[in-house]
């Protein structure tokens, strides 16, 4: 079986991780990781850097926050390009920009290493459920090596295309994620407005066109005002700037995204950051002079 080094222990790696372990996989973690006493618990070994791991393990995987983290983790003195051999695999299953994601690739080709760009969604109840879709792209060769790691992950797996694939795939998931909480969060302020029971309007929603997960799970986060972050906004602030950025390279004009990332701004700007991204709804409440 392969040895898995599994950098970035948060809110959906840790749980990653976890189910990696249970699957019988050899995983080595940072000992600086607040989690890792969890995992080393669980069965995980401990070391100090990147380069480390990297020697020790056959396939690396990062789960990171943004691009300039895994950049770091990959290149600095004592990451893992210094460490990882020949015939490695490396897999980032962060949500980054497409084009970090080519570069790296380049630079594991230019060591003798697959790599993949394998982002993921479903938050954090499907990394701790194993239910997580996980969108691929980089070699077949590489994609079909990774495919038991992933299957011990999530249950949606797609290979999308070639370096960088995952990662669109990813932005564009973002948008649609961050546009319908959007539409939600507006149509239940419009409602609780007009006096509408928001629990009845949910329900009879669920069982309509406008049926949705979104509409099922963050609407019910919205109703009982928790919010409480399975995903942050400023996480997926930044996964929105991303899907911004390729529309200007790529000439996409991105209307609602755009919207509804200078509503996330907002959030930023109160102090809302660390808040679940159904928050948007207080800032929907705020506008709407509710509560």
């Amino acid at each position: 079986m392969e040895k898995i080094g599994f950098i970035g222990l948060g809110i959906m790696g840790r749980p990653m991780a976890l189910h990696l372990l249970k699957a019988g996989y050899t995983v080595s973690v940072l000992e600086k990781n607040k989690a890792a006493k969890e995992l080393v618990a669980a069965g995980a070994q401990s070391f100090a850097t990147p380069k480390e791991i990297a020697q020790q393990c056959s396939t690396v995987i990062t789960m990171l926050p943004d691009s300039p983290d895994v950049i770091e983790i990959v290149s600095a003195p004592g990451g893992v390009l210094e460490g990882i051999q020949k015939g490695a695999l490396f897999i980032d299953m962060s949500t980054i920009a497409p084009a970090t994601a080519k570069s790296i690739y380049g630079w594991m080709q230019q060591k003798g290493v697959e790599a993949l760009d394998a982002p993921v969604s479903g938050g954090q109840a499907g990394a701790e459920a194993g239910t997580l879709s996980i969108m691929a792209g980089g070699a077949e060769a590489a994609f079909q090596r990774a495919l038991p790691l992933f299957q011990a992950m999530g249950k949606n797996i797609v290979h999308i295309g070639a370096a960088g694939a995952g990662q669109m795939t990813k932005a564009c998931n973002q948008v649609i994620v961050g546009m319908t909480i959007h539409a939600v969060a507006e149509a239940f302020t419009l409602a609780q407005k007009a006096g509408v029971d928001l629990a009845k309007m949910r329900e009879a929603l669920l069982g309509g066109f406008a049926q949705s997960k979104i509409l099922d799970l963050h609407g019910k986060r919205i109703l009982e005002q928790n919010f409480a972050p399975g995903f942050k906004i400023k996480l997926h602030r930044k996964d929105m700037q991303i899907a911004l950025q390729a529309g200007r390279e790529l000439s996409v004009p991105l209307y609602g995204t755009a919207q509804v990332a200078a509503h996330m701004d907002a959030l930023l700007a109160q102090g809302k950051g660390e808040l679940d991204h159904s928050a948007i709804a207080l800032l929907m409440q705020q506008l709407a002079h509710i509560g």
